[in-house]
């Protein structure tokens, strides 16, 4: 349990340090105001003599503290680690690379850079029930005083941050900041969801004995079969429903293409599944 804890930390110091790293290196060349108290220092760097790791610091032990004394101990001490450690490891790169510029030269270009990056990171971070602070923090207040939901909270705060470039920058920084802000989103729920992305696939098909003869024996997978009424022919059918993965996927597309190009298919995607395996003692004999 002690190592497991251990890599658990050094998981989540990994992550706010790549979060770190794309502030510093993309967010802040760009002055871009993406979803996040680093796009609001970002903003107030212009109009107070501290840095912008000094201004996150401050921001995010405010939060801390507003936070416990509003919502109580929700947080935890993963929320506290992250929000201390983030402007931590910005204030480094701040010494180390003094009047740092850009990589790229170009505000789009530190902008998307900022979001693949960051995304990554803030995954790594939700994927262990972690969270940077924050605007997670501010997104918790708004939801238990004035019943928003969490992910509205956050887009509504995200916004504000970004139209709040307008004080500080030019309308093109705001409008590099919405599109950061709604891209930053995306490459979450991409880097969260779509790592195990599988296929639900359903087949009718006259060949569905060897169709299913070949997910159970050959992808060594499970499906379903349902009884089916066909409305076009009003006559009776069976439906195959299998979960695939991508590799598997291509295999029983073959295979069915193979014995039975006419075959109706349909595909959804599905980002989670939960259920009970397989190999359990228990259910070797269901």
């Amino acid at each position: 349990m002690k190592i497991n804890k251990i890599a658990e930390i050094l998981k989540i110091t990994g992550a706010v340090f790549i979060i770190a790293t794309a502030v510093f290196f993309f967010m802040e060349p760009s002055h871009a105001a993406i979803c996040s108290i680093s796009g609001l220092a970002i903003i107030l760097e212009k109009f107070l003599p501290l840095t912008v790791s000094e201004i996150m610091l401050i921001f995010d032990a405010l939060l801390l503290v507003v936070g416990f004394a509003t919502c109580g101990g929700e947080f935890g001490v993963k929320t506290v680690y992250t929000s201390i450690l983030l402007p931590l490891f910005v204030r480094m790169y701040e010494i180390i690379f003094p009047n740092f510029k850009s990589l790229t030269g170009d505000q789009l270009l530190d902008v998307v850079c900022y979001c693949v990056i960051a995304g990554f990171g803030m995954a790594m971070l939700f994927d262990m029930n972690a969270s940077s602070g924050g605007l997670d923090i501010v997104a918790k207040m708004l939801n238990k005083y004035f019943h928003v939901d969490i992910g509205k909270a956050l887009s509504i705060a995200g916004l504000i941050i970004a139209f709040g470039a307008l004080l500080a920058y030019d309308v093109k920084t705001v409008v590099l900041s919405l599109i950061g802000t709604y891209l930053n989103g995306k490459l979450v729920d991409f880097f969260i969801f779509d790592k195990n992305l599988q296929r639900r696939v359903c087949i009718i098909s006259p060949k569905e004995n060897e169709i299913l003869n070949f997910i159970i024996h050959d992808l060594k997978s499970g499906a379903t079969v349902y009884e089916a009424f066909g409305g076009y022919h009003m006559s009776m059918h069976r439906e195959i429903i299998a979960i695939v993965n991508k590799s598997e996927y291509q295999k029983l597309m073959n295979f069915i293409r193979e014995v039975d190009p006419q075959a109706f298919i349909t595909v959804y995607k599905v980002s989670e599944i939960n259920y009970r395996s397989k190999e359990l003692e228990e259910r070797k004999f269901d």
